[in-house]
Order: C-alpha cells, then structure tokens, then sequence
C-alpha cells in the first residue's frame, strides 16, 4: 500500500443522478425563470419606448403604436434567450430552493 492511497478515500460517497422527473422539473423551473425574465424586460422595454416617437413618411400612426408592444416582447425574449440581465439565475435559484432541490 502506497503513502497516497492510505490517505484517499474511497469514491462511494458519490449522489446518485438525478431522475428523469427531477430533469423534467428542473427544465420546467428554468423555461419558468427565463420567462418571467423576459416578461420583466417586456415592461422596461415598453417604458423605455414609450417616449419615442417616429417621423410621419416613415412611422407614427396606430399600426406603430399597435405593433411596438410586439416588438418589444420580442426584443426582450431574445435578449432573455441570450443570456438576459441575470434575473433568471436568481429567480431559477430561488425556485429550486423551493422545491427542495440543490443548485
């Protein structure tokens, strides 16, 4: 017996993986999370382009108005699936927490 394995464990400590409804639960919390970020970036967008306002010849009218809230849900999915402004992680966590469930 060498110096090195009296002092190394054995490697039988190791959690047993995840099962498949856990997996399930876990992609639906993070899907949830990524959602509620992209929902929250909806409403600051809108906000944000609430001010902004297009010339005549090439915007304005009610189909702009109409379609700005499309625009802006769709921005802020995108940015959301991106990566998003760290929102989704937090709320992620937060929800595994709730379920009884580790990082």
């Amino acid at each position: 017996m060498s110096p090195l394995t009296a002092i190394a464990s054995p490697i039988d400590t190791i959690a047993p993986p995840p099962s498949a409804a856990e997996l399930a639960k876990r992609g639906k919390i993070q899907e949830t999370a990524q959602t509620f970020e992209a929902s929250f970036l909806s409403v600051m967008m809108q906000s944000m382009f609430a001010g902004v306002k297009t010339s005549e010849p090439f915007g304005g009218g009610q189909a702009e108005e109409m379609f700005k809230s499309l625009l802006t849900e769709s921005m802020a999915k995108e940015v959301s699936k991106a990566g998003g402004i760290g929102l989704a992680s937090t709320v992620q966590r937060e929800m595994l927490k709730l379920q009884g469930l580790k990082d």
